[in-house]
């Protein structure tokens, strides 16, 4: 895991040297950078790790992240009541992120996401299957994108029903 972070890091860090600003007519690899953002950000959500958070994330006054119903008030809120404690929580969590757009103006971006979620309570064994939307917003800081405030919705999934051919 550890290393898996470590390469995308790397990359992450070339692609923002080498490309100079991320004004899409000097950078078209602002995309490339916030899809390893959102990709750490997956690993950090699955593995209850806070480093891809705290290395990718403004830490500011006032910075909240929205989860279906629920707030947390900070990043280290986030870390520390969420993403951390979920990794002795759950048997297992998986997440997925699709369908990522982003858009960008200037110094800021937003993408948006189609994501799943699923997982397995410990204490309980039940399990969950979740789909929505998440939104990621960014602010460029220093020549590097850097999350400012996140939200996600979801709902338990449903199989879109399958027609047969007699049912048309």
């Amino acid at each position: 895991m550890k290393i898996q972070l470590t390469i995308l890091l790397l990359i992450f860090s070339t692609i923002s040297i080498a490309g100079g600003g991320h004004d899409s007519r000097k950078n078209s690899d602002y995309q490339t950078s916030i899809k390893l953002i959102i990709a750490g950000i997956k690993q950090g959500w699955e593995n209850g790790d806070g480093q891809p958070f705290r290395d990718t994330f403004l830490d500011f006054k006032g910075a909240r992240y929205i989860e279906s119903g629920g707030q947390n008030n900070g990043l280290n809120d986030l870390i520390n009541h969420h993403v951390e404690p979920e990794k002795d929580a759950l048997e297992y969590l998986k997440l997925d992120f699709s369908d990522i757009e982003i858009h960008l103006e200037k110094d800021f971006a937003w993408a948006v996401a189609t994501t799943r979620v699923k997982g397995k309570v410990k204490n309980s064994d039940r399990t969950f299957d979740k789909t929505g939307y998440q939104t990621f917003l960014f602010r460029l800081v220093k020549g590097e994108w850097k999350v400012v405030h996140t939200h996600s919705s979801s709902r338990d999934f449903k199989a879109k029903k399958k027609i047969r051919h007699e049912d048309k």
